[in-house]
């Protein structure tokens, strides 16, 4: 896929990870619609900087946790820019949830947000993506391959965004191409420990944390692979092999 000048909209752009996909799509000249619910400030440099690389951004505001906001976030999107060629699912939440105290209201944010979004989203972009030969690729993580126990039901979603992945890949075959990245230590939480880093490092087998750039390069890769459909690719420095 030739990415100059493609419609790229990318969910949970305004920090982290997905600002770093919004504006490394940018820099290759797409038109990136930069989703955003809580980081307004982030989602607004996001778009300054992409602009500043020679792409074409503009910011939508969208509470992801509603369900009928994915279907009128992708109108909004095809409205603005004339169409779809890619969507990228990053937003998601991932909070401290210890067994025995996640109450059934958190719960259902987590799902509706991590594996309900995503699925409608790629529902109501699937007919602007087929028209556009486009690709989809969803942001999984770690989780959907180890058991974290003060994290099991984000583990438990990221795990369905896997098979997401592989069951929209078979229905959406072969006008759209549908992937995912499972990024592991690329970007801690703030609120991390020096100590914890530390020990991430120290059991990471290639011995350094990644960054959300080694992220960007993922989603580009499964972009420009005309043949590759279905798959997650792990991106954790060897984490998931290192027992």
């Amino acid at each position: 896929m030739e990415l100059e000048a493609r419609v790229a909209l990318v969910t949970g752009a305004g920090r982290r990870v997905g600002r770093a996909i919004a504006e490394g799509l940018g820099a290759r000249r797409m038109r990136v619609a930069v989703h955003y619910h809580g980081a307004a400030d982030g989602a607004t440099d996001a778009v300054r900087a992409i602009r500043a690389a020679g792409g074409e951004a503009e910011a939508f505001a969208a509470d992801l946790a509603d369900g009928a906001a994915p279907p009128r976030l992708v109108d909004a999107v095809v409205e603005r820019f004339g169409g779809l060629d890619v969507l990228v699912n990053s937003a998601a939440i991932m909070e401290r949830t210890p067994f025995g105290e996640v109450a059934p209201a958190q719960w259902d944010r987590i799902v509706a947000i991590n594996l309900r979004a995503p699925f409608l989203l790629a529902q109501a972009a699937a007919p602007h993506l087929a028209r556009a030969a486009g690709a989809v690729v969803n942001i999984a993580d770690l989780a959907a391959y180890e058991t974290w126990p003060g994290f099991i039901p984000h583990g438990i979603t990221k795990a369905g965004v896997v098979k997401l992945t592989e069951s929209l890949a078979r229905v959406l075959a072969p006008r759209v191409r549908v992937n995912a990245v499972a990024p592991g230590t690329v970007l801690l939480p703030d609120d991390w420990e020096p100590a914890a880093a530390e020990h991430l490092r120290a059991t990471t087998p290639l011995d350094r944390p990644g960054s959300p750039a080694d992220v960007v390069q993922a989603v580009l890769y499964l972009l420009a692979a005309d043949y590759v459909t279905g798959e997650t690719i792990v991106v954790d420095g060897g984490r998931r092999i290192r027992r």
